[in-house]
């Protein structure tokens, strides 16, 4: 008789909170999915990992989205033993760039000198797919949550991402399920860059959400959640096969 999985926790990534896991608290309720609110005070991503390990049950299955992939990873630092199996949506493993730290910090300035509104208003376009940046409903949503944790929040991020650990050597040593998926223009965290993140996982089963940007959960809640229930259903000890 199967197994059933270990309770599922869902990491949100950059100033998002709960909300952006919305749709698979939902439609994935068999599996008792609690999705971690926005990492208020956490200024660095084993802080944020910290925070989560403590409204985790003693064993869970794990699933983080952009940043909170990375803090999925430190989880799976902190407390290997916990985690049952790993899922990686929308993320990267690689270090900080003097590229990347311009972009944040120019980012930062804007949150500080004009309002987080003007900092959002400016990032999350390019963050989904194109079809999408006309919805005025689906975008005042995504805007309301980003701006919801504020500048001092925003800068607290930025700061833990560009001090981030380096997290590739956890990679092949992960022996749970594993799944690592992507939008088809995520043009934040490529097609690429992820599929060589499952590639480094042993017998990760790697997936692309078509028509989609980097805001996977909410922009294609339906294949982000069947792509959950397929890992959530693979037996520990057997690995899931890419469809």
């Amino acid at each position: 008789m199967p197994v059933k999985p270990a309770p599922l926790l869902l990491l949100p990534g950059l100033m998002c909170d709960e909300t952006i896991w919305a749709p698979q608290v939902e439609s994935l309720a068999d599996f008792s999915p609690m999705a971690v609110p926005g990492y208020p005070g956490a200024r660095s991503l084993v802080a944020m990992a910290e925070q989560s390990l403590r409204l985790a049950p003693p064993r869970f299955s794990l699933a983080g989205h952009s940043m909170g992939g990375r803090v999925a990873l430190e989880v799976v630092r902190l407390a290997p033993q916990r985690v049952e199996r790993l899922a990686l949506l929308d993320t990267g493993v690689h270090p900080p760039s003097d590229k990347e730290a311009a972009g944040r910090h120019a980012l930062l300035a804007t949150a500080r000198e004009q309002g987080i509104e003007a900092m959002v208003d400016a990032w999350l376009p390019p963050m989904v797919h194109p079809g999408r940046r006309g919805d005025v409903s689906f975008m005042s949503g995504l805007r309301a949550m980003l701006a919801a944790g504020g500048a001092e929040r925003y800068g607290d991020q930025v700061e833990a991402m560009l001090a981030r650990p380096d997290p590739r050597p956890l990679l092949g040593s992960f022996d749970g399920p594993a799944l690592v998926g992507v939008g088809r223009q995520d043009a934040w965290s490529t097609v690429e860059q992820n599929r060589a993140i499952a590639a480094a996982i042993p017998g990760a089963e790697f997936v692309i959400f078509e028509d989609c940007g980097h805001m996977a959960p909410v922009e294609a809640p339906e294949q982000v959640s069947e792509a959950l229930r397929r890992w959530l259903l693979c037996q520990v000890g057997t690995r899931p096969r890419s469809p």
